[in-house]
């Protein structure tokens, strides 16, 4: 089994650490993860300058490949020239944070697997639900426990599949109950954080993401929320399935005017 690791806090977060020690021993691991922090990137790929790829330095990151771009960029060329081979799964994480519902949109963290996914391989990302990085430890057993368990699934083969795992932090969360979840929904971020600079001229920061509301009890927030480590299975097919026959009575067959 090769198992390719990347991220999104950067090569240095202890979160990458954590899940490549989990998955020692299950396969040939290969980490390549950015160089600095690229949370809220989303699926994006560096595309107006070359990518330079290096040998991280350090015991906790020894044998890492660094990438100064973003969590696609390191999944994107790993896939496409870095590795030699193609690996059988690719796993994301683990976050400084959660990725739940509408966040999985901006995620990095979720975007890296998704690269993967979108190469045709199987794929999980995983998060832990508070930020602070506490029991972290735990939440690396939770994640070998569910690789291990998915291994006979990867190994036959078949279409691939993007999993989404989130992981409160607790000390007992690898013997918390896993809860196969949908996307809920958040309401609207809360507002720009307007300051000045020391010009006097007028700078802003994206506000707070908007608290939950869809947390219904199949949804991850409820999973969390209630003990669960929440999975969900995603796809990337973003058609509106049940408004094409409406939009085809609309404007469908007929010409421009």
């Amino acid at each position: 089994m090769r198992i390719l690791i990347a991220n999104d806090d950067g090569y240095l977060a202890p979160g990458i650490a954590a899940l490549a020690q989990a998955c020692r021993g299950l396969g040939e691991i290969d980490v390549i993860a950015p160089e600095s922090n690229a949370s809220g990137t989303s699926n994006s790929l560096t595309l107006n300058r070359p990518l330079n790829v290096f040998e991280a330095s350090g015991d906790m990151q020894r044998g890492f490949r660094v990438v100064n771009g973003t969590p696609s960029d390191c999944v994107h060329v790993a896939l496409t020239g870095l590795l030699q081979y193609r690996p059988d799964l690719v796993v994301s994480g683990i976050n400084n944070g959660a990725n739940m519902g509408d966040d999985t949109l901006y995620s990095g963290t979720v975007a890296a697997a998704m690269e993967g996914f979108l190469f045709g391989i199987p794929a999980i990302a995983f998060s832990q639900v508070d930020k602070g990085w506490q029991h972290l430890d735990a939440a690396a057993r939770v994640a070998r426990a569910l690789v291990e368990q998915l291994l006979p699934r990867v190994a036959a083969g078949g279409a691939p599949w993007l999993l989404n795992v989130n992981i409160p932090n607790r000390p007992d969360a690898d013997r918390l109950p896993r809860q196969v979840t949908r996307l809920g929904r958040r309401h609207a971020s809360q507002p720009v954080i307007r300051q000045d600079n020391p010009r006097g001229e007028a700078i802003y920061w994206i506000g707070p993401a908007g608290d939950a509301r869809d947390a219904g009890p199949d949804t991850d927030f409820h999973a969390v929320s209630h003990g669960q480590v929440s999975v969900t299975p995603l796809q990337v097919d973003l058609t509106d399935h049940a408004g094409l026959a409406s939009w085809r009575q609309d404007l469908g067959g007929g010409a421009a005017r």
